[in-house]
């Protein structure tokens, strides 16, 4: 999975259509520029590359306020929504994925309805517990004590508190989410805006536009 795909996909399809500076503003309002691979020059050719996959579908736009060629703005078409879906559920369920790919799905999360977001963090939780349980009967020391394995043992203790602590987290989101937390799918209206327009971003990558 490419947690580019994902972000990109998400961005434009929280406002209906839109240009590649407006994905790009947003990404980077979010930060997604700091813990993923969502540079400038990689949005763009995840537009131009999706477009081109028929997961999105382009639109010639007038020009810009501030002159040169017309914007080009894009929207989902109904494969785009479905690999859209895919990834996001994937993001959340999965416990071996990269962090960029979960902290994207996190951000998206609330474009599932409740009842699926809970149970696809309940089945990443059993599959940490799962892996954990692998790596200490199978990779751990007959007696627990990784140390007496030297530095390596400290790859043991990584993974075990990994697992601990991811699943530790999920269980506090999934609290949250039965406790209400959030508008969900089919809840109700949410703020698309991310910044109005004409606003400089205060987040944005330097040399950003």
């Amino acid at each position: 999975m490419s947690a580019i795909r994902l972000l990109v996909l998400g961005a434009v399809r929280q406002h209906g259509r839109a240009h590649g500076y407006q994905v790009r503003n947003d990404l980077e309002f979010w930060g997604a520029h700091e813990w993923s691979n969502a540079k400038p020059g990689s949005i763009y050719h995840a537009l131009k590359q999706m477009a081109k996959q028929g997961l999105m579908r382009a639109h010639d736009v007038a020009p810009s306020t501030v002159g040169g060629p017309p914007r080009t703005e894009y929207e989902l078409t109904e494969a785009g929504e479905e690999e859209y879906l895919r990834l996001l559920r994937d993001a959340l369920l999965r416990h071996d994925q990269k962090i960029d790919e979960l902290t994207a799905g996190v951000g998206f999360i609330v474009d599932l309805p409740r009842d699926e977001a809970i149970a696809l963090l309940k089945r990443r939780v059993a599959a940490l517990e799962e892996w954990r349980a692998e790596v200490t009967r199978h990779w751990t020391p007959p007696d627990g004590t990784p140390d007496e394995w030297g530095h390596i043992g400290e790859i043991m203790k990584f993974w075990v508190h990994s697992a601990n602590s991811g699943a530790e987290w999920t269980r506090g989101l999934i609290e949250r989410l039965e406790g209400g937390a959030y508008v969900m799918a089919g809840e109700g209206e949410r703020s698309v805006d991310v910044l109005p327009d004409g606003v400089t971003n205060p987040y944005a990558a330097p040399g950003a536009d």
